[in-house]
């Protein structure tokens, strides 16, 4: 059988190879062209890559935070496999987008990262609806089971508990601090003292109306629902108490004195018998803490002149009476030891010390006198 195919040797004969340097300008000359395709290449991809970047700029501009909720696209984000581990409560800020939710669970270890919390977030149509709030999670959920748990809105209920004596502005920041409910929604609610209960007599003044307790606010509830319930439990002490409603505010008034002057519940008593026999000497009532409140400072920074200045309406140095309204929210103690006084002839009353609260009381100022000498021999052995 013939081979179909010449011989190799036969080929080069007929065919003779070029000489070397025909083969080198021809490789010289490919290559030339090569490195110009290259170039030409090179040159378009710049332009698009700059209009592209440029027409992104102001995309991701235009959108902001927005492009922190879209899933990175073929990327394989740190996820863990779920279901979780220890509960972990978190909250989510106010208008927080999709990316700053993943920030904060990320942050709490709930998420193994905050790129597959977002891409979960991009993947899940119902995560728009995710609510502010305190939520209980797992610790290492997986990212999708994590933005499961958060379109449900089931929020955590938050106890906030108002300590007696505190003011309104101070209730104002721990209700602020604790709850989801913020400042600004606190501050609309009490300037319509209707919708949060207040009766005509408070002048549209919450202050001494936001009774001190525990307080549970449920997922929901706002600014104005909390409030109300802080009224409704005044007016309910107040009716326990045996105060009829023409009486409340001047009940409150003087309460708020001695939720300030008493240290211990047993001394409320004999304060507010004190504070009427002055009223009914009409004798001033020189509460330090009624003259502070006035002025908006505390009781350590009083000083004589402030004692003196009859522009304070809450001076109750210079103007005889009760204030013209509470310095404080009082307990229930402080109003019921307003509505029935202890028997007795006080006139004055002093903590001799500072630490125990210790108070002594004084039907005339030559007793007065001593016990606040007792006081004084206190401060100065113990360096006050």
């Amino acid at each position: 059988m013939t081979d179909l195919f010449e011989h190799p040797a036969l080929r080069q004969a007929e065919s003779p190879p070029p000489s070397r340097s025909r083969s080198s300008a021809s490789r010289r000359a490919k290559a030339k062209r090569r490195r110009r395709r290259r170039q030409r290449t090179a040159v378009v991809m710049v332009v698009v890559l700059g209009l592209v970047g440029a027409g992104g700029y102001l995309l991701w501009d235009r959108l902001g935070d927005l492009a922190g909720d879209l899933p990175f696209l073929g990327s394989q984000a740190e996820d863990y496999p779920g279901p979780g581990g220890e509960p972990v409560q978190v909250v989510i800020p106010e208008g927080a987008t999709g990316g700053q939710m993943a920030t904060v669970l990320a942050e709490a270890d709930v998420v193994a990262s905050a790129e597959a919390f977002t891409q979960a977030f991009g993947e899940n149509p119902a995560a728009a609806g995710i609510q502010p709030g305190t939520y209980q999670l797992l610790s290492q959920m997986k990212a999708s089971d994590a933005v499961a748990a958060l379109v449900k809105n089931e929020k955590v209920q938050t106890d906030v508990t108002i300590p007696e004596g505190y003011t309104v502005e101070q209730i104002v920041d721990r209700v602020a601090s604790v709850t989801p409910i913020t400042r600004e929604e606190l501050e609309a609610a009490l300037d319509k003292p209707k919708k949060i209960g207040l009766p005509k007599s408070a002048d549209g003044d919450a202050e001494g109306w936001l009774f001190p307790k525990t307080y549970s606010v449920q997922p929901g509830d706002g600014a104005v629902d909390l409030l109300s319930a802080m009224v409704k439990q005044t007016k309910t002490e107040l009716q326990d108490a045996g105060v009829p409603e023409s009486d409340w505010e001047s009940t409150l008034i003087e309460a708020s004195l001695v939720e300030r002057e008493g240290k211990h519940d047993e001394d409320r008593p004999k304060i507010a018998r004190a504070i009427e026999n002055r009223l009914d000497s009409d004798m001033p009532l020189q509460i330090d803490a009624s003259v502070a409140y006035g002025l908006g400072i505390s009781g350590t920074e009083l000083t004589r002149d402030d004692t003196r200045d009859p522009e304070n309406p809450y001076n109750t140095y210079v103007h005889e009476g009760l204030p013209p309204g509470p310095i404080a929210n009082p307990g229930a103690a402080s109003i019921e030891a307003t509505a029935a006084p202890a028997d007795g002839d006080w006139l004055f009353w002093v903590t001799v010390n500072l630490e125990s609260g210790e108070t002594k009381f004084a039907s005339t100022f030559g007793e007065h006198q001593q016990n606040v000498e007792e006081l004084r021999a206190w401060e100065e052995e113990n360096g006050y």
